[in-house]
């Protein structure tokens, strides 16, 4: 899977759970805001091989906006 196609998937998962508690204001940012958390947490806990991808999909969702 591409680092593109994480970050967009994490931030949908994060997007019913901040709409429902929110509604529609500012849902993108803080779906976002959520999966950078999630990411943040596997940066600390995953192997150094590993780091490049996510660090690629922590970059992705700070520049991702809904097309």
């Amino acid at each position: 899977m591409k680092a593109k196609d994480k970050a967009k998937e994490l931030v949908y998962k994060f997007y019913p759970s901040v709409q429902w508690k929110l509604g529609q204001e500012n849902c993108l940012d803080r779906a976002k805001q959520c999966a950078l958390i999630a990411v943040d947490e596997i940066l600390l806990n995953c192997y150094e091989v590993m780091k490049p991808f996510w660090e690629e999909v922590k970059q992705e969702i700070e520049n991702y906006e809904r097309r």
